[in-house]
C-alpha cells in the first residue's frame, strides 16, 4: 500500500480499541519474570557454553601479541576466538569501528577476544589468563582542544543551512545575545545489557539478540561474516532497554556467532557493565554557540546555532542543530554542524539524538534572550511561533498546535505565580524557582510491513519483525488489528522481532509506533480484502465488526471465512512526499519547579509537566509512560549523566552504574502529562506520529531555567552539579 495522499475517515477512526489506555498485553509476563529475552532462551539452546567478552586496555595502537595459550588449558574452555583466528571479517553499514579489533586497536574496550567455557565462572577466570601486549600511539580525546580541526561532516545531508543575511541581521538587531553552552558525552545506562545467543546449523546462523532493528542487524551481521543475508535470522522477542544503543549490530552478537562457530556449540555472551560504557556507542559531548538578534518588542530577527562535535574517523556529528531550522520565526538564520576526530568509543543515536542536546542549549539561549528583552520565556516563545517552515516559507507544517502546548501548560502548571526576579521565593530553607522550555521532536515515516492471518479459530495473528523495546508494540500493534478486523484485543495475537516475519520500521527515533502500526493497516486491509471474496461480499461494502463480517443487511462469524483453511495477507506501507510537502513535526512544553537549598546547593525537582501536541495517541497509557521516561532522562541530563573522559588516556572513567549516575525513584517528583486531542491525516492512515522522544527534548533545559529562576545562577555548562553552582549561590541568609 502506498501511502500518498492525507488520509481520509478509515476503520480506525472508529477508536474502539485503539485510543484506549489498555494495559500492556506483555505487562504479566515482564513482571512475573517469565518473558524470555536474548541471554534467556534455555528451551532454545539448553546446552549453551558462555562466552566473556576481553575489552582493549589501550584506547588506540595496536595488537603487539596475544598468548591465549594458559586460558585454553582452562577448566571448561572451549574456544578463545580473537582476529588471528576469526577469519576474515568485513564492517557492517551502520558501525563506525570494527566490532572485534586486531591488529588496530580503535578506542579503548573494543574487543579483543572472547573466551568461551562451559559456564561463566570459566570463561572470566580463563579471561584473565589471556596475554595482551600493546603498542601504545597517540590519540585526541579531547573535543575541546580539537575543536579547531573540526570540519563540516561529509555523510551529513545537510551540515550547514543559510537563509537570509544573518551577519547582517544580527549587527542591525538592538538586542543580542551571544553565548556558549557544552554537553557532555552520555551512555544509554539501560537495563537489560548488550546480549545475544548464538547457534549454528551447518552454514546457518540463528541469533538471539537484543536489537532494535531487526533487518538492519540481519544485513550488518551477515556483512560482517562474510555470509549470504538468507543464511542469518535474528530474534528479539523482547529487549530490556535500547534507546539507540540497540539500533545497530554490537560486538556481543558477533562475538557469540564467532564462539559458537568455534566451539560447535551454542554460545552466548553479555557484555558486562563495566565493558558496555566504552564498548559500544554513546552520545558525544557537544560544544554549542547559540546568537540571537531581536528586535526591542521580542521579534527574532537574526538567529545563529552552531555545533562542533567528535567522532572517530569516518562517523558522525551529533546533530544538535535540526530544531533550531524549525523551531522559531526569524528572517535571517545560520546552522551550522562541525565533525572533529576523537579517539573515543563510537558515538551515535542516543535518546533523541539531535533534538535533545540540541535544546538542551537552545532553550536555555531563548530563556536568556527573553530576560534580557524583559519579557515573560512563554510570551516570548510565543511570540516567535511561526506556521511555515522559516527556512522553506512555501512549506507549512502539517499540524502546529506549539502555542496551545505553551498557553495550556502555563494555565495548568500555576506559571502566573512564578517570580519574574531570580532568587526571591523561599519555602524555608529552599530557594523555589519554575523553568519552561519548548520540546520539538520531527516526525520520521518509515516503510513497515507485516503478515496478518485469520486463523480457523476466528483469531487474528500479526508477525512482523518490529520490536518492543518496553513501548508497548506489542500492545499498540494488537490494538490497530482488533480496530482494523471489529475483534476484542484478546483475540489478537502478536509476534514480532523475527527476523523471518514481513520487515519493518524497526524501534527508534519516533518513528516506531505509527510506522509499525501503519504496515498493520495494510496488511489487515489486504486480509478484509481475501476474507470478503471469500465469503462472497463486496469489500468496500463489508463492515468488521462485533468478531463478524456485516454486509448486505447479514452477519457472518468472521471464522466461517477459514472454516476451511487460515486466510493469510501481507503487506508494507510505503510513503510519498507528503512529508515534503508539508513539515511533519510533534510539539510540546516542559515546566518544572525546583527547590535548591539556599546553604547547599542541592536541587529537587519538586514537580513536572509536560503538554504534547503529536498526531493520534494510540494508546494514552503508554504514551504516557514513554513521556515520563522521557521526563525522567531530561532530568538525568541537567543534573547527572556525564562521562567522564581521562584524557591522558583516552576512555570514560566511570563505566559502570556506580559511577554513571542516572535518576532513581527518589530523584523524580510528581508528573503531569498532557496530551491534545490532534490527528495528523498527512502522517499515516494512523493519524500518529511520535511521542516517546518528544518526553525528553527540552527537559533539561526546563530544569536549568528553573534553577536560574530560584538561584539567579545561570549554568551553560550541563550537567548543573554543585561545583557550578556553589560559588554563585547568593549568600546564605
Amino acid at each position: 500500500m502506498k501511502f500518498t495522499t492525507p488520509a481520509t475517515t478509515n476503520p480506525i477512526d472508529q477508536l474502539k480499541v485503539v485510543g484506549k489506555p489498555l494495559d500492556r498485553i506483555d505487562g504479566p509476563m515482564k513482571t512475573t519474570g517469565t518473558a524470555p529475552y536474548a541471554y534467556e532462551q534455555h528451551a532454545a539452546a539448553p546446552n549453551a557454553a558462555y562466552g566473556h567478552v576481553i575489552g582493549a586496555a589501550v584506547a588506540k595502537g595496536r595488537i603487539a601479541s596475544i598468548d591465549s595459550a594458559a586460558a585454553k588449558r582452562a577448566p571448561g574452555v572451549l574456544a578463545v576466538v580473537t582476529y588471528e583466528n576469526a577469519g576474515k571479517l568485513g564492517k557492517g553499514k551502520f558501525n563506525t569501528a570494527h566490532l572485534l579489533a586486531g591488529p588496530e586497536v580503535q578506542h579503548y574496550h573494543q574487543a579483543v577476544a572472547v573466551v568461551v567455557a562451559e559456564t561463566f565462572e570459566q570463561a572470566r577466570a580463563a579471561a584473565g589468563l589471556v596475554k595482551i601486549e600493546y603498542v601504545k600511539t597517540k590519540g585526541a580525546y579531547d573535543l575541546k582542544e580539537v575543536k579547531g580541526s573540526a570540519k563540516l561532516p561529509k555523510k551529513e545531508d545537510k551540515p550547514e543551512s543559510k537563509v537570509g543575511d544573518f551577519a547582517a541581521g544580527f549587527a542591525s538587531a538592538p538586542v543580542k545575545l551571544d553565548a556558549t553552552y557544552t554537553t557532555p558525552d552520555q551512555s544509554h545506562a539501560m537495563m537489560e545489557p548488550h546480549a545475544s545467543l548464538a547457534v549454528w546449523e551447518g552454514d546457518k546462523l540463528t541469533l538471539w539478540t537484543a536489537n532494535q532493528m531487526i533487518d538492519w542487524g540481519k544485513g550488518d551481521l551477515a556483512k560482517t561474516l562474510g555470509i549470504p543475508k538468507e543464511n542469518v535470522r535474528l530474534i528479539s522477542p523482547y529487549i530490556g532497554g535500547g534507546f539507540g544503543g540497540k539500533l545497530f549490530l554490537r560486538s556481543e552478537a558477533l562475538l557469540a556467532a564467532l564462539g559458537a562457530r568455534a566451539a560447535g556449540r551454542p554460545v552466548k555472551v553479555a557484555l558486562q557493565r563495566a565493558l558496555i560504557f566504552n564498548n559500544t556507542t554513546h552520545r558525544p559531548s557537544t560544544i554549542q554557540r547559540i546568537r540571537i538578534g531581536a528586535t526591542r518588542e521580542g521579534r527574532i530577527t537574526a538567529i545563529a546555532h552552531e555545533s562542533t562535535s567528535g567522532d572517530l574517523p569516518g562517523g558522525q556529528p551529533e546533530t544538535a542543530v535540526q530544531q533550531t531550522r524549525l523551531l522559531y520565526a526569524g528572517a535571517n538564520r545560520f546552522t551550522q554542524l562541525k565533525l572533529a576526530v576523537l579517539d573515543l568509543p563510537e558515538a551515535n543515536a542516543m535518546r533523541a539524538p539531535g533534538e535533545a542536546p540540541g535544546m538542551m542549549a537552545l532553550e536555555i539561549a531563548v530563556d536568556e534572550m527573553a530576560e534580557k528583552l524583559k519579557m515573560d520565556p512563554v510570551t516570548f516563545r510565543i511570540v516567535n511561533d511561526t506556521t511555515v517552515d522559516p527556512e522553506e516559507r512555501s512549506r507549512k507544517f502539517s499540524q502546529r498546535r506549539f502555542v496551545e502546548c505553551m498557553r495550556q501548560g502555563a494555565e495548568r502548571f500555576g506559571w502566573k505565580n512564578r517570580s519574574a526576579e531570580p532568587g526571591k521565593l523561599r519555602d524555608g530553607r529552599w530557594l523555589v524557582g519554575m523553568g519552561v522550555a519548548s520540546a520539538f521532536r520531527n516526525n520520521m515515516n518509515m516503510k513497515s510491513a507485516a503478515r496478518a492471518r485469520l486463523e480457523r479459530n476466528g483469531v487474528v495473528t500479526i508477525e512482523t519483525d518490529m520490536t518492543d523495546i518496553g513501548t508497548g508494540s506489542y500492545t499498540i500493534i494488537a490494538q490497530t488489528a482488533a480496530e482494523m478486523m471489529g475483534l476484542p484485543i484478546e483475540r489478537v495475537v502478536v509476534r514480532l522481532g523475527d527476523s523471518s516475519f514481513p520487515v519493518s520500521s524497526g524501534s527508534g527515533g519516533q518513528w516506531g509506533g505509527n510506522s509499525s502500526t501503519a504496515g498493520v493497516y495494510a496488511a489487515c486491509v489486504k486480509l478484509r480484502e481475501a476474507i470478503a471474496a471469500k465469503l462472497g461480499v463486496d469489500p468496500a461494502m463489508a463492515e468488521f465488526i462485533d468478531g463478524g463480517v456485516r454486509a448486505g443487511g447479514k452477519t457472518v462469524p468472521l471464522a466461517q471465512a477459514a472454516r476451511d483453511g487460515e486466510i493469510s495477507a501481507e503487506d508494507m506501507m510505503e510513503y510519498g512526499d507528503l512529508e515534503k510537502k508539508m513539515q511533519q513535526s510533534t510539539f510540546g512544553a516542559h515546566f518544572v519547579e525546583v527547590g535548591v537549598d539556599a546553604a547547599t546547593g542541592e536541587v529537587r525537582v519538586r514537580r513536572m509537566l509536560a503538554v504534547c501536541a503529536a498526531g493520534r495517541i494510540l494508546n494514552p497509557k503508554s504514551a504516557r509512560s514513554q513521556v515520563i521516561g522521557g521526563m525522567t532522562m531530561g532530568v538525568g541530563a541537567a543534573l547527572m549523566e556525564h562521562l567522564v573522559v581521562d584524557k591522558r588516556i583516552g576512555f570514560f572513567v566511570n563505566h559502570d552504574l556506580a559511577g554513571y549516575e542516572v535518576p532513581v525513584h527518589g530523584d523524580i517528583p510528581h508528573q503531569e502529562v498532557i496530551f491534545l486531542d490532534e490527528t495528523d491525516p498527512t502522517s499515516s492512515p494512523m493519524k500518529a506520529k511520535g511521542v516517546g522522544e518528544l518526553g525528553i527534548c527540552g527537559v533539561a533545559a526546563a530544569v536549568a531555567n528553573a534553577i536560574y529562576n530560584a538561584t539567579g545562577v545561570r549554568v551553560r555548562d550541563y550537567p548543573i552539579t554543585l561545583d557550578k553552582l556553589l560559588p554563585k549561590m547568593p549568600a546564605y541568609v
